[in-house]
């Protein structure tokens, strides 16, 4: 996603930090957007489940840049394989789940949004989920804490508000994601029965996500807040 949005974001000069727990994937990214784009691009490896990490986060970017204008948190996928609603009784893998989405995303807004208040603006934009709207089968862990995502982030809009800072969340689904393989890895015919779940008839571009999310994040979005946008194609029906 950070590629996508460096192209708008190199217009104003600005910077971007990066945050995963993949050292070399993550300074490749950086390299790659400080080239194409002429934006720097600053990476931090971390896990956004560490406290330590966040804090560390957080001390490079006022050490490099002083402020944050605009926080995108984007945490990781529910353990596989996926499970139906009531096979999933695996206590462990519930408290994965709360770490990985949930206690991970409130953990790093937690600590962003002091800075933007400090500085009187800023941009927190949650990527949470569509099942959230419209449950999916086999998609329980990744709904229950997506939700509480969008519950948190709305008690934060409205908490926060008054500051200059707006909160919202994205909720896509159905994006096309040529990265999926192994265990995650769809067959030809479950994405052909995945193209059939929109009113459009085909998958989401990441490009349609990142422009969603850029626009949240732009100037002309001030007075959106507490929200949820969906990016699903108009999703109907249910998953195989």
């Amino acid at each position: 996603m950070g590629k996508n949005i460096a192209s708008t974001l190199a217009a104003e000069g600005a910077n971007i930090v990066l945050f995963a727990r993949s050292q070399d994937k993550l300074q490749s990214v950086a390299d790659e957007i400080e080239q194409h784009y002429g934006v720097r691009a600053l990476a931090v490896p971390g896990d956004m489940k560490e406290a330590v990490d966040i804090d560390r986060l957080v001390s490079n970017i006022e050490k490099e840049f002083d402020s944050l204008d605009i926080a995108v948190l984007n945490s990781g996928r529910p353990p596989a394989p996926l499970r139906s609603t009531v096979n999933e009784t695996d206590e462990a893998r519930w408290l994965e789940s709360f770490n990985t989405q949930l206690w991970s995303t409130i953990q790093v807004a937690q600590r962003v949004h002091p800075v933007m208040e400090k500085a009187g603006w800023g941009r927190i934009i949650a990527i949470t989920s569509a099942s959230v709207a419209q449950p999916m089968p086999h998609h329980a862990l990744s709904t229950v804490f997506r939700a509480g995502v969008t519950a948190y982030m709305k008690h934060l809009a409205n908490e926060v508000g008054t500051s200059g800072v707006t909160v919202n969340c994205v909720a896509p689904a159905l994006i096309e994601t040529p990265h999926r393989t192994g265990a995650v890895a769809y067959t030809p015919e479950q994405a052909e029965a995945r193209k059939k779940m929109t009113v459009l008839g085909r998958m989401g571009y990441q490009e349609e996500l990142c422009a969603v999310v850029a626009f949240l994040a732009s100037v002309q979005a001030g007075f959106v807040t507490g929200s949820t946008v969906r990016v699903d194609g108009g999703m109907v029906g249910s998953l195989f």
